[in-house]
């Protein structure tokens, strides 16, 4: 009896997973994927292709509208895509730009931009509103350069010295080999009062990483130090001196305090602050990102052409910077019948960057932000407000840290071991954000929402397919699901 009850739960597991498909969206003529794509699947419900143009759904849904910027909408069913073979082919939009301007000259894209932001007031809510999100942070190191180095220690045996520099060499050897990218995802409700107040509540949490290979810049320096560590003696304290700089509070290097800790919590503040931040990409307060690609002081415009996107002409405006302190370059796509910003995508003009510090010659620290690129993704609720749907954000650096380090000992004899070591590379980090409903809120709801200081996250070292079975998710990329950790 209990085997059957076994086999009938194990069948319901099995066909509950086989209610979902996964498809990709295609360019009918290139065969090229297609990426946010709209697949709504109810009134107020749906996703987005990611990256690749892969989404997934569940047979149960009837009709399926499928909807991109420059492409025809498209109607079919689970049934259809089957059918298809799991592919979906659109046809690109024909440009009727000719047909709709009798006028041989363009609309002005000056004209246009004024008319976005006389409408920005009526376009968009700010503030009071509830999101329920999805948020997924992938992050990648790339590290070119790595020399770790026992320089001196006085009280060390020349073999043993010897020993830990092999050690460290082989270090280095293995993290400039290694592939380190950590994916962190989780699904919650996010309120927001105005731009610098929010609340998060998160209903989930996992992280996929490689263990052996998570190689952050503060597990880098945390192995480097254990090597040289193990010639130290741990029943006494020591002071720290790197570079110009010297702690003179004691350093105990005794076992304990050196374990690692694995609690497996994200940090609530920490996200909500970084949701935050990315959602102030779609806001138009004063000096905001929008704000000043709106500028018309700092930027210029060119129309570029005229698309239909779900059967409404949507006008496609270039961006450029008109002076030095303007870093971006890109396209707004703007609704010819509310002038509201539906998309946007844009990245670093030529030679721009954002921040930038090089001391390298007197701290031995250069930073250099080279990476800055999005896409932002608007839909319009049945109030004829509109509201994020999807935001990727890209931001990239390079850096270089070169440190002196001696650990000197608390005794009469004072021993010392200087320690050395250079890193740099580059590192990315991507943030999408899907939101998948909104909903006004009043001050009161808003003070009356409780929000954690920390929140446990499953640890994952491959992907599994079922944890966010049936839920509205980013669909991952081939990447993400191929991952394997240790």
């Amino acid at each position: 009896m209990n085997l059957k009850i076994t086999l009938i739960i194990l069948l319901v597991s099995l066909n509950a997973i086989s209610q979902n498909i996964t498809a990709q969206l295609i360019n009918k003529n290139t065969k090229a994927p297609i990426p946010y794509a709209t697949i709504k699947t109810g009134y107020n419900s749906g996703m987005i292709s990611n990256d690749e143009g892969y989404f997934t759904i569940g047979t149960k849904n009837k009709n399926l509208i499928i909807s991109c910027m420059g492409y025809q909408s498209k109607t079919l069913t689970p049934l259809d895509i089957k059918t298809g073979n799991y592919t979906i082919e659109l046809e690109e939009a024909i440009n009727q730009l000719g047909e709709i301007y009798i006028s041989n000259k363009n609309p002005n894209a000056d004209s246009i931009i004024y008319k976005v932001k006389q409408q920005l007031n009526v376009n968009y809510s700010s503030t009071l509103n509830k999101h329920h999100i999805f948020k997924r942070d992938t992050d990648y190191a790339d590290f070119t350069n790595l020399e770790f180095e026992i320089e001196k220690a006085s009280h060390v045996k020349k073999r043993n010295l010897e020993s830990a520099n092999n050690s460290l060499k082989v270090l280095s050897k293995t993290i400039k080999e290694s592939e380190m990218v950590n994916f962190r995802d989780f699904k919650g409700e996010f309120y927001t009062l105005n731009q610098d107040s929010s609340k998060l509540v998160v209903q989930k949490a996992t992280s996929l990483l490689d263990a052996k290979n998570d190689f952050s810049f503060e597990q880098i320096q945390e192995k480097a130090q254990n090597i040289v560590l193990k010639y130290l003696d741990s029943t006494k304290t020591y002071k720290l001196k790197s570079g110009l700089f010297k702690i003179e509070d004691s350093l105990s290097l005794k076992n304990e305090d050196h374990e690692e800790k694995h609690n497996h919590e994200y940090d609530v503040p920490m996200l909500n602050k970084s949701t935050r931040t990315v959602l102030n990409q779609t806001k138009f307060f004063e000096d905001s990102f929008l704000s000043t690609i709106l500028n018309t002081n700092l930027y210029e415009y060119t129309y570029n052409d005229a698309i239909f996107n779900a059967n409404e002409l949507t006008h496609i405006i270039a961006f450029t910077p008109k002076k030095g302190k303007a870093k971006y370059a890109g396209q707004l796509y703007i609704s010819d019948d509310t002038y509201a910003i539906t998309q946007m995508h844009y990245k670093y003009y030529k030679n721009r960057h954002g921040e930038k510090v090089n001391l390298k010659f007197v701290l031995g620290v250069k930073y250099i932000e080279n990476i800055s690129e999005g896409t932002l993704l608007f839909e319009r609720d049945s109030n004829n407000i509109y509201y994020p749907k999807y935001l990727k954000l890209t931001s990239g650096s390079y850096f270089y840290v070169k440190r002196d380090v001696k650990f000197i000992e608390n005794s009469r004899d004072k021993n010392k071991v200087s320690f050395s070591f250079k890193i740099e590379g580059n590192n990315r980090n991507k943030e999408e954000l899907l939101f998948t409903s909104h909903s006004k809120l009043n001050l009161e709801e808003f003070k009356s929402i409780k929000q954690d200081s920390v929140v446990p996250y499953k640890q994952l070292n491959k992907f599994e397919k079922t944890l966010w079975h049936n839920e509205q998710i980013i669909e991952p990329t081939l990447e993400m699901k191929a991952f394997k950790g240790d």
